[in-house]
Formats: structure tokens, sequence, C-alpha cells
């Protein structure tokens, strides 16, 4: 029954991030951890090779249509992979109890954020490198240590750092996810026994509701789908926070 719902949720996963683009790889380790019951050291590096891999499958569809901009990504990528691999080397010293109270924290945060979301359709001026080093090192450390995209981040930060308007935001953002996840991933791998089958069972489940979601994009009205996540993102965030291991 647990497995079953464990993969169902998979779906749901995928679909949040084919309509609202992003948020729904936060639910990736708790689902993996509570319900399918992954132990958290390799519930958070399985986390970084499906939200890699579903996040690749966006930048498909982005980069088709132009929406990516890669020379932000390369100013962007260097210092959010070395963060990503800084993470996932303070994850692997570090009690899970504490990986999954920032996790928790990091759900609460993204859900008030989308509650209060601020209009990005203005870009700002770019700025210096130091801003964007700084802000690609922090949102890459924060993936490796809790599995999670950061697309909530990295999309607001390449507005107002990077410039963009926000449709290339979110196609830029996700090369930056593909890339601080494969980084976190590879200092996890040999340090912990992964369970691969179910990692490419959950990653085709998520494909298949990302390729769902997008489908329904036309059908939804997004500002309710968005509070309605983000109240659901609340709720879980506070069960990580109370419920640890």
């Amino acid at each position: 029954m647990m497995i079953f719902l464990g993969y169902t949720l998979a779906l749901l996963i995928g679909m949040s991030l084919g309509l609202l683009g992003g948020g729904g790889s936060m639910l990736t380790v708790p689902v993996l951890h509570y319900v399918l019951g992954y132990e958290v050291k390799a519930a958070i590096p399985m986390s970084l090779v499906v939200v890699g891999l579903t996040s690749g499958f966006g930048v498909l569809h982005h980069a088709r249509s132009g929406a990516v901009r890669w020379r932000t990504a390369l100013g962007f990528g260097p210092p959010a992979i070395v963060g990503a691999v800084l993470g996932a080397e303070l994850g692997l010293q570090v009690d899970p109890t504490v990986q999954l109270a920032v996790l928790g924290v990091v759900m609460l945060g993204a859900a008030v954020a989308m509650l209060r979301r601020a209009k990005l359709a203005v870009p700002a001026h770019a700025r210096p490198l130091p801003f964007i080093t700084l802000a690609g090192a922090l949102v890459g450390l924060l993936t490796g240590f809790t599995g999670v995209g950061g697309g909530f981040l990295y999309v607001p930060a390449l507005v107002l750092l990077g410039g963009l308007v926000i449709s290339e935001a979110v196609g830029t953002s996700l090369v930056l996810i593909v890339l601080s996840c494969m980084a976190g991933f590879l200092r996890y791998l040999g340090q912990v026994a992964l369970d691969w089958q179910a990692v490419a069972l959950f990653t085709a489940i998520a494909f298949l509701g990302v390729a769902l979601g997008s489908r329904l994009v036309p059908h939804v009205p997004r500002p309710s789908l968005q509070r309605g996540f983000a109240f659901f993102l609340l709720g879980m965030g506070a069960l990580v926070l109370l419920r640890g291991r």
C-alpha cells in the first residue's frame, strides 16, 4: 500500500513541476524517506538523481523555445557545482536529523514565498560577478545538503542578479538544477547504497507527471493552484520538522 502511495506521489510531484515549473522537487526526499522507507542518507542522493533528470527533461522543452540563457548559466553554474559538492560533503558528515530539519525549514520558506510571491516580470540590471557567484554557491550548497532542486531560489536570483525575464529565468534555472544535482550526487556516489530500480521507476513516473502537467497548464488556474500547493507544502514542511527521523 505504501509503495503504491509513494509512486502515486511521484506522479503528483511530476505534475506539479509541469504545472508550476518548480516546487515539487522538495517533496521527493520526504516521499522517499517517510513513504517508501529509505534512509535519509540514501533518499537525498536518490532525490538528486530524480530531480536532476526531471529538470533535464524540462531543459529540452525550454531550450527549444529559446528560453535558456546559456551565458548566464555559465556564470551561475561553476559556483553552484562547487556549492553542491560542499553541501553533499557536509551532508555526509552530519546527523540525518539535521538534514531533515534544514529541509523542513526550506519547505516552509518556499511555501511562504509562493504565498507572498513578488512580481518578477520586470528584470533588474545584471549584478557584479561576486553577487552571482555567492548566489550560485549558496543555492548549490542547499541542493547538495538537502536534495532539493533549488529552483524557487534560482529563479528570483536569475531575475534580480542576472537581469533575465521570468521565462528565461525558469528555463535557465533548470540548467543550474541539473548541474548542481549531478555534482552533489557524484559526491554521494559510492558512499551510500542506492536502490537504482526505485530511482528509475520514480523518475519515469515523474516524467509522466511532467508531461501530464504541461498539457493541463492551459486548463488550470495557476494562481489558485500555486496557493493550494503552497499550503500543502506548509503542511509537509511542518510534518518534517515535527516528525524528524
